[in-house]
């Protein structure tokens, strides 16, 4: 549904250009906040989407592997402007953060030390806190539509935080919205139709010979990874530790804990770790291979699960499922809030800071990357006071 349907298809890929180059360039903290920051711009600001379609292409999202907020950019630009959009939107909430992370690298091969980073995370992250929160807030009160969602929320939130994985969790939520259909219903029809959504991938890295570094190999590892790969950046983290330091001995323990400090410490997609780790590998040329890499998958199964969609939301059984799986999402995020929260409010500065993101969304309806800059700027500001 875009804002404006008479705009010329190029006029909605320069919108979808100019909101995702921005969304790429200020959006600190991880898949929470990117969310919570496009749902704050193509759904509240913009209108592009209604907090149901919004929903459902998160929960879409959340089902197939790989970065998931850069997925959700994909099903955004998908349905504004088509197979264009979804390259436009996608490579446009890429580029920004795989240019600095491209920068860093350089930095870092030449001085071999990370640029000074913690002085502005300190007034982001309590920004980020806020935007998270009210994203939240906003997109519950349209996804738990009945008591019983509610309470299968709560149930979700509670496995989550007992550290149950995130896709088990999502499956489990759908299959019980649609148990609770059929038996409210007595008789609707079954849930196979959503079963295209979930690519048949093993959930875990398959066993891979040592290899000398190359290019072809580099791709096919990242490939791999962004192919299969579900759950937070910590299960990352066991699959490059696996295969780059304990198997391929291409990187070095330090090296390892450096590149994912730097997928953590810039915006956009925590995905462009890989970035990173190709540019130290082989400089500029190794880090395209390892970004085209890790996040080609992505568009594939966007681009292959993006039209089924509204197909599941006419069933009765797959609109309970993805029901089940939008609130189970919003648990995971409801989680991850807490998990960021304790790291991020650590002092009376960061308190503040979050009230007043709070009060500048809430009361004022502030552009967030506006918040996001402001906080930042009071992050460096803190460091040389």
């Amino acid at each position: 549904m875009p804002t404006d349907e008479n705009a010329s298809p190029r006029a909605r890929l320069r919108d979808l250009a100019w909101v995702f180059l921005r969304l790429g360039s200020t959006s600190f903290g991880g898949p929470a906040a990117h969310i919570s920051l496009m749902e704050d711009e193509v759904v509240r600001r913009r209108g592009w989407l209604t907090r149901e379609r919004f929903l459902d292409l998160l929960g879409a999202a959340n089902l197939i592997p790989g970065p998931n907020s850069t997925e959700l950019a994909i099903h955004v630009g998908h349905d504004q402007a088509g197979w264009r959009g979804l390259l436009v939107a996608g490579a446009c909430f890429i580029l920004p953060a795989m240019l600095i992370v491209m920068a860093i690298g350089w930095a870092y091969v030449r001085w071999g030390s990370l640029p000074e980073a913690g002085a502005l995370l300190y007034g982001v992250k309590p920004v980020i806190i806020a935007v998270v929160a009210q994203a939240l807030w906003s997109l519950a009160r349209t996804a738990v539509k009945t008591w019983q969602l509610g309470v299968l929320c709560a149930l979700a939130i509670a496995a989550s935080a007992l550290g149950l994985n995130e896709l088990l969790v999502l499956l489990v939520a759908g299959l019980v919205a649609v148990t609770a259909r059929r038996i409210a219903t007595r008789g609707a029809s079954g849930a196979a139709a959503f079963v295209p959504l979930v690519p048949l991938a093993p959930a875990t890295a398959a066993a891979v010979t040592a290899a000398p570094f190359g290019l072809g190999p580099l791709f096919l590892f990242f490939a791999k990874i962004g192919a299969v790969l579900y759950g937070s950046g910590y299960v990352l983290v066991a699959f490059l530790r696996a295969d780059l330091v304990q198997r391929y001995h291409w990187l070095t323990e330090a090296q390892l804990l450096d590149a994912v400090a730097v997928g953590q410490v810039t915006p956009g997609p925590v995905f462009t770790t890989a970035t990173f780790i190709g540019y130290i590998l082989g400089g500029p040329t190794a880090a395209l291979v390892a970004t085209l890499g890790i996040f080609l998958p992505a568009f594939v199964f966007v681009a292959a699960s993006g039209p089924l969609v509204p197909r599941l939301r006419r069933s009765a059984a797959a609109g309970a499922f993805l029901d089940g799986v939008n609130v189970a999402s919003l648990a995971l995020m409801a989680v991850v809030l807490v998990q960021l929260g304790l790291d991020a409010i650590v002092d009376l500065p960061t308190i503040a800071l979050a009230v007043v993101s709070a009060i500048l969304l809430i009361r004022f309806r502030v552009r967030s990357t506006w918040i996001v800059l402001g906080g930042a700027a009071v992050g460096l500001a803190h460091l040389l006071v």
